[in-house]
């Protein structure tokens, strides 16, 4: 279904980007949505591939959203290499790229954002506090920019993927929101742009963080379902390995409130720890 990649045209102004998506649905074609930051890996080549396999045009934007930053994050040293997200772009199937400056995106401050009251303050939000309103408003102007029919997205970032579907929902966008599997490493890390801030060491270490959740799993299997021990499991095996454990949490799948006592529902690992000074999120269903 999809455009010859060859033709792979980038796009930077808000304004054309939605001209040029108004003009292709009134044609009667499907448009699917790959939001990212950038630093493009195999985890979004696979992204992109599914959006091209089931879309006529596939749209990656790449661009690093300042406002979804906290005052001491890494938005200033946050991996930028256009040129290299171009090939990959192109190779995995995308139509176009759409590569705003910051001025574009906001041409004034902004002073309107998208909350979820309930949910963007647990897990990462308790750490990051103004994270997740940044990611829903820029997802929601790039809903509004790109006009998908779809639009696709990681399931690493767990809590993330629940709030832009819960978004979708909420606020009557006409896409649907799709959610991929973690693409992982050989060690089973799972593939993030930050894996490469870190040492070798460090990142053959971070692949304790798999191996922490997937022992929790192996215990549920064998008949453990104290929250408390499982939860303590996939945390001394990353200590063990030398990480520095920020929570760890086992949620409801449904809508990620945590459980306590015993599972008795599908549940999911999330965690966030350091590995020196990187950090790193995953999760792992139950």
């Amino acid at each position: 279904m999809r455009e010859n990649p060859e033709k792979l045209k980038i796009i930077r102004k808000p304004v054309s980007l939605q001209k040029f998506s108004k003009k292709i649905l009134s044609s009667g074609k499907s448009i699917g949505l790959v939001p990212t930051m950038g630093a493009l890996h195999r985890g979004h080549a696979s992204l992109i591939e599914m959006s091209a396999k089931n879309n006529d045009i596939t749209i990656v934007s790449i661009f690093v959203n300042p406002t979804q930053f906290g005052a001491n994050e890494d938005f200033a040293k946050y991996p930028r290499r256009l040129r290299a997200d171009l090939k990959l772009c192109r190779e995995a199937g995308a139509t176009i790229v759409f590569a705003p400056q910051p001025k574009d995106m906001y041409p004034l401050p902004l002073s309107t954002f998208v909350h979820n009251p309930k949910l963007e303050t647990l897990y990462c939000g308790a750490y990051r506090p103004i994270h997740f309103a940044g990611v829903l408003s820029v997802v929601a102007k790039l809903f509004n920019i790109a006009l998908p029919t779809k639009a696709y997205f990681g399931e690493k970032d767990f809590q993330q993927l629940h709030l832009i579907r819960r978004m979708a929902v909420d606020l009557n966008f006409p896409v649907n929101v799709v959610g991929a599997k973690t693409i992982r490493e050989k060690s089973g890390l799972a593939m993030s742009s930050r894996n490469e801030y870190m040492s070798a060491e460090e990142r053959a270490a971070a692949s304790s963080i798999y191996v922490g959740m997937c022992e929790a799993k192996r215990l549920l299997r064998r008949g453990e379902t104290s929250v408390v021990k499982l939860k303590e499991a996939v945390r001394g095996i990353v200590e063990w390995a030398g990480g520095k454990i920020q929570y760890v949490e086992i949620v409801n799948k449904g809508d990620l409130t945590p459980m306590t006592g015993k599972i008795s529902k599908k549940a999911v690992i999330l965690l966030a720890c350091f590995f020196g000074k990187t950090r790193l999120i995953d999760h792992l269903e139950l």
